[in-house]
Parts: structure tokens; sequence; C-alpha cells
């Protein structure tokens, strides 16, 4: 199956890059390049990608409140040059896919959108770690219970993977189904509890005993 791109940053120079990379793919065809945030969500909702790799600083709209538009809609891939906390926070509060920075190689950049292509999370190792102490010190502010009665048993065991880190390829073979239902599972998880990403499941599966 070829994933099908859009590309967002308003460097002329980095998005020639990237699709070059991306394009250099068998199994990547770059369908659309945006210059900034608005573009890039008119774009998304029509040539409808499969991912989009989005930039942070951006004119007009920038990359977080662009993927805040497109939640829901496409899964998108942060792209930026710039290690900074609040970038990755808001990011992820705002339905990011994934969050990398610009100094990935090539290889591991096309393996992050076949990542991001197949329902699953990525984050760059780099600030993996500030992140989970971040989420953890804000999500018990949130709320202390999940109301666990609106899933399904099933959606139950899938929101207990999401807590045991497992890929949607992990769970699908755990709990023997495909793994387009599996994305459907985890998308209604995230829906039914109000989470706003795979990474923010996983913590509140593990406070609630689930993982």
């Amino acid at each position: 199956m070829t994933i099908r791109v859009l590309v967002a940053d308003d460097h002329a120079a980095v998005r020639a890059g990237l699709v070059l990379i991306l394009g250099g793919a068998s199994d990547v065809e770059v369908v659309g390049e945006a210059t900034d945030g608005e573009q890039a969500v008119a774009m998304a909702r029509e040539l409808k990608p499969d991912v989009v790799v989005m930039d942070v600083r951006m004119p007009r709209m920038d990359g977080i409140a662009a993927t805040e538009a497109l939640r829901g809609v496409v899964d998108v891939l942060i792209l930026t040059t710039f290690d900074v906390d609040e970038y990755v926070f808001g990011a992820l509060q705002a339905g990011a896919a994934g969050f990398l920075l610009k100094n990935t190689d090539a290889e591991a950049l096309i393996d992050a959108v076949r990542i991001v292509a197949r329902g699953d999370g990525l984050i760059s190792p780099a600030v993996t770690r500030r992140l989970i102490a971040r989420f953890a010190r804000a999500v018990p502010a949130e709320s202390t219970t999940l109301d666990l009665s609106q899933l399904t048993p099933r959606e139950k065991e899938v929101f207990a993977a999401l807590g045991r880190g497992a890929a949607n390829a992990e769970i699908a073979a755990e709990l023997g189904m495909a793994e387009a239902t599996v994305k459907t599972h985890v998308s209604r998880v995230l829906a039914k509890l109000g989470l706003r990403s795979r990474v923010h499941a996983a913590i509140r599966a593990r406070e609630a005993g689930l993982a």
C-alpha cells in the first residue's frame, strides 16, 4: 500500500529536502506541499493524505493549531528543529500522532511516517523521558477516575494493551483482530474517555491499574 503524505513547512529548502527523502521511498507518495498552517489544513481536507508531516513554527497558523484543526481528519507527524517541551506537550495535546526532531536521519523519518500511517504513535527518543514526566504531573490534576463503564469489553482490552505500550500490530496479534480494527478501537477509546493521544491513554491506563 502506498502511503500518501502532505508536507507542511514554510521553508522552501526544507520542503524540497523532505519531498526528496520521502519521495525516494518505494511505498511513499508526496501528494502536496503546504507553506503554512492554514494551507496545510485546507490541503489535508481536500487531498485526504494518510499522514501530514508538519512543522511547528509557520506563518498564519502554526503547526500545533493546524494539528488541532485536523484532529480526527488525518494523522499528523510533527517534525521540528526545536526541542522545546512546550512544543512537544502542545503537539500531543493537539492530537499529533508523532513528534520528531529535524536532525532525524532519512531512514528514521521514513520509518516514522510508516509507523504513523499504521495508526501507531511515535515520539523522538530525545524527548520521551521529559514528556512522560510532564504528562504524569499534569494528568492527575484533570480527574482522579475514568468512567470505564462506557467501554465495551473489547475496548477495555485495547485500552489495557495501550497501557502496556503495545503497538497496533502487537494488539492485533494478541487479540486476534485486524490492525484496521485495532485502529478503530483505539480511536473509540480516546473519544469515549476524552483522551488526547496514545501517550495520554497509556498513562491513564496504568493509573487505572489495567496495564
